[in-house]
């Protein structure tokens, strides 16, 4: 797994080799990316932004904006094994200053531990997860979103869950196996 773009384009990023994580591929990060810097829909810069990577494995979606300038990135996971290979990828690119990790189950970050805003949201749960739809409520509840957000959503291609109720859906893209939804919060 690579760095696709930014100051660190190139670097590799060590990953998990388990069943209890599946890492996002190069290309569908890269597709997130260029529509979040080239489509007129997203009011959102990833520069100077901080990210809330949810469910971050080892953490590719987070570093990747830390490459294209993201001004934090706060890490969730609970996944003790991909933690410990997250913490070796932010040391080993230097990144340990804009990142916070956790290791944890999200609910009790987010009740507990989360007082900032953010303006970018990365939701990967294992396709079979329907838990973070809670999670997105709670984010919602709390309002830890700046006025200009964007929630990015990895679901399973075939995956039919109702987001009405949490999101204003803006853009749903299908790369193979995978399913991109971009929204905001209503």
């Amino acid at each position: 797994m690579r760095i696709i773009s930014g100051e660190l384009k190139g670097k590799l990023i060590n990953f998990v080799k388990n069943s209890n994580t599946r890492p996002l591929k190069d290309s569908v990060r890269e597709n997130i990316f260029n529509i979040l810097n080239h489509s007129s829909l997203m009011e959102i810069s990833i520069k100077n932004s901080k990210i809330l990577d949810l469910y971050s494995g080892v953490g590719s979606f987070g570093i990747e904006g830390l490459s294209r300038r993201a001004k934090k990135v706060t890490f969730i996971e609970r996944d003790y094994s991909a933690i410990k290979i997250l913490n070796e990828n932010l040391l080993n690119l230097s990144l340990l200053n804009k990142s916070k990790v956790f290791c944890d189950n999200i609910e009790n970050i987010l009740n507990k531990e989360l007082n900032e805003k953010f303006n970018l949201f990365f939701f990967d749960p294992p396709f079979a997860d329907t838990k973070y739809l809670k999670y997105i409520e709670l984010i919602k509840k709390k309002k830890i979103f700046e006025k200009t957000h964007i929630v990015i959503i990895h679901r399973e291609r075939k995956t039919e869950e109702n987001l009405d109720d949490f999101l204003k859906i803006i853009k749903i893209k299908i790369y193979g196996r995978s399913k991109i939804i971009f929204g905001k919060f209503n």
